[in-house]
């Protein structure tokens, strides 16, 4: 995996090209809690992003609205992330990254509190359309930024950190925001994401260098990129992996409610599928770059049964826990997968790939709790579990596409 996040370093350097010595003359403490600044802004963003998937009844019952136009939620960040990934690196030139960075942080902690005090849907809704104008962008920049804090050859481990925030947030971040909401109100849950927001925004202000940049993303790159038939089945891989889990992951939270599970018990469930999902990220790390088709295969293929036998063992609260846990293992693999998939199809143009992934991404989060949401409010809940099931054999099939057992994937890919 240090290997992956190296090169992905490595092909980052002309989008953030600050200069050799920047990094070396700041002090090696002052270099890593820089990195840490950015981490804690991964922490903080995802939370944001999912912590309704956690609080999606309270909220809806409080603002007057069905669970499945709730989760416009998640829906309306994803789509407005979707274009500002792309549109940000457009438009960016030759802007300081630290000045768009910390932007982005004060965007973050704006839409944290436009939704903590949100006396509407509708501001509700306004609040999570800020999030999105931070999201893709932010993540379109923190991976680069990550080989510009540090020594070039220590760029591997402070990519990985900032990725930590991810898992972290995945693990503590969403099960505490539901944790918050049982004690007092969802509201809260967004006041402690807005102050969480302010840390990683002062935290980047003080700790921050200066991240020029001498050359940005053409627009040519991304079409060059689309026009290639590899990296268009590529993306629609991620876009029908991505949407299996959405399409039902956003509704996660009133499936078990509807199951008798109280809300103790579902922050706990929430809190193993987090773990596990750690556990495997780890566990795949070790064998997804001799195995990457097979392990996304796999992986994949735990998500189809775990979203088609929900439905059945809905009357077994021990059963349904079980399921959603492997749930658990084969997402918090599936995106490390992804990533080094897309890496692989595009080595010469990383930056457009980069931004395509994000906003690809952020589309099938977007679609597929949109979706979700119309057959939740149309069938019923369970339905929209069956629906991503259906996506997920779909992207099995567009996988094997690319010919099982092939031992030069990454030929194949870059073609």
């Amino acid at each position: 995996m240090e290997k992956n996040l190296a090169a992905l370093s490595a092909q980052n350097d002309s989008l953030l090209d600050m200069p050799a010595h920047a990094a070396s003359a700041a002090s090696p403490l002052r270099s890593w809690l820089s990195v840490v600044s950015v981490a804690i802004g991964a922490f903080a963003f995802v939370t944001t992003e999912f912590l309704p998937v956690g609080l999606l009844p309270q909220i809806a019952s409080d603002l007057g609205v069905s669970p499945g136009t709730a989760g416009l939620m998640v829906t309306t960040p994803g789509i407005i992330a979707a274009i500002s990934a792309p549109g940000l690196m457009l438009g960016a030139g030759r802007i300081d990254r630290r000045f768009i960075l910390l932007a982005l942080s004060i965007l973050l902690l704006t839409s944290n509190l436009v939704s903590a005090f949100a006396p509407s849907f509708g501001i509700m809704l306004l609040g999570r359309a800020l999030l999105g104008a931070a999201l893709g962008g932010f993540w379109t920049l923190a991976l680069a930024t990550a080989g510009r804090l540090v020594r070039q050859e220590h760029a591997a481990k402070a990519t990985a950190m900032i990725l930590s925030g991810v898992t972290f947030a995945t693990v503590i971040g969403v099960p505490l925001g539901t944790f918050i909401s049982g004690l007092y109100s969802w509201r809260a849950s967004f006041i402690a994401t807005g102050a969480l927001a302010a840390v990683a925004l002062a935290a980047q202000a003080f700790l921050l260098p200066s991240l020029p940049s001498k050359a940005a993303i053409r627009f040519s790159d991304l079409r060059a990129l689309l026009s290639r038939s590899t990296a268009r089945k590529s993306l629609l891989m991620v876009a029908l992996v991505f949407g299996a889990h959405f399409s039902s992951y956003t509704y996660v939270t009133p499936f078990l409610a509807q199951n008798n599970f109280s809300l103790p018990a579902i922050t706990s469930v929430l809190l193993g599928f987090g773990f596990v999902g750690f556990i495997a990220n780890l566990a795949i790390s070790t064998t997804v770059t001799r195995h990457l088709q097979a392990s996304l295969f796999a992986m994949v293929a735990i998500l189809l049964v775990a979203l088609a036998t929900l439905p059945l063992v809905h009357a077994s609260p021990a059963a349904v826990a079980v399921m959603v846990l492997a749930w658990g293992v084969a997402f918090g693999a599936i995106p490390l997968c992804l990533s080094i998939w897309l890496q692989l199809s595009s080595p010469d143009l990383p930056e457009a790939g980069s931004a395509l992934f994000v906003s690809i991404v952020q589309v099938a989060i977007a679609l597929g709790s949109f979706t979700g949401g119309v057959v939740v409010d149309a069938v019923g809940i369970s339905a929209t579990l069956w629906l991503g099931g259906f996506l997920a054999l779909t992207s099995l099939a567009v996988i094997a596409s690319f010919g099982m057992g092939n031992k030069r994937l990454a030929e194949v890919l870059a073609k």
